[in-house]
């Protein structure tokens, strides 16, 4: 199992983003955000199961925008998860972000984490290996197990202290959908993430908990 890595309560004080980060529209709105964002792996954030899809071991290819395995199977991210992620942690403050995957392949879902960098996106960056962040500590919160979904918010919950109606989760499979019993707002990403799918599931957030206006 994949624990918590950090234990702060974040804040929703609407946030501002980078203008050279191609982030989702409702990250600069000046609109509440939920205090907690997560996301689910396999086919939410990558498009492959890695308990089925990927053979170890694996090495990091092309400065770091993909992992390739041992038959020589690239992997790597959905098109807009790079984006989506440096820009939740470059608004002001930075969003939590946590993951809540079932899989079984744990050190294989993590070793990708941590092999696949999030290229800089700011006006003539560097292509500098220190300009690049590993997509593993963009997440503040990692629960990596099979199980219930449920279980993975509840450990999420007790790491953060932050309640489950501040919390957005963006997963591909309809089942999961139970962890709304505990107060999460669910939204189902069938193609994987994307900024305009990001937009809809935090408009969709505000819009049950009467957040569409801006706070004090």
């Amino acid at each position: 199992m994949v624990g918590s890595k950090k234990s702060n309560t974040p804040s929703t004080t609407p946030a501002i983003v980078s203008e050279h980060i191609p982030s989702p529209e409702t990250f600069n709105d000046g609109l509440p955000l939920p205090k907690i964002i997560v996301f689910d792996l396999d086919y939410t954030l990558w498009p492959f199961w890695v308990d089925t899809h990927v053979t170890p071991p694996l090495k990091a290819k092309d400065n770091n925008t993909k992992s390739v395995d041992r038959w020589g199977e690239s992997f790597t991210f959905y098109p807009d998860v790079p984006s989506i992620l440096l820009s939740a942690k470059s608004t002001s403050p930075p969003i939590t972000l946590a993951t809540a995957s079932r899989t079984s392949a744990i050190d294989i879902a993590t070793t990708l984490l941590k092999q696949l960098h999030l290229p800089p996106f700011f006006e003539n960056a560097s292509s500098s290996k220190a300009a690049e962040k590993r997509a593993y500590d963009m997440f503040d919160y990692m629960q990596i197990f099979p199980g219930d979904k449920k279980t993975h918010f509840g450990k999420i919950q007790k790491a953060s202290g932050v309640e489950y109606d501040e919390m957005l989760f963006f997963d591909d499979e309809r089942r999961n959908r139970n962890v709304e019993s505990l107060g999460v707002v669910y939204w189902e990403v069938p193609s994987g993430v994307t900024r305009a799918e990001v937009d809809k599931g935090v408009r969709e957030w505000r819009r049950r908990k009467g957040r569409a206006q801006k706070e004090n």
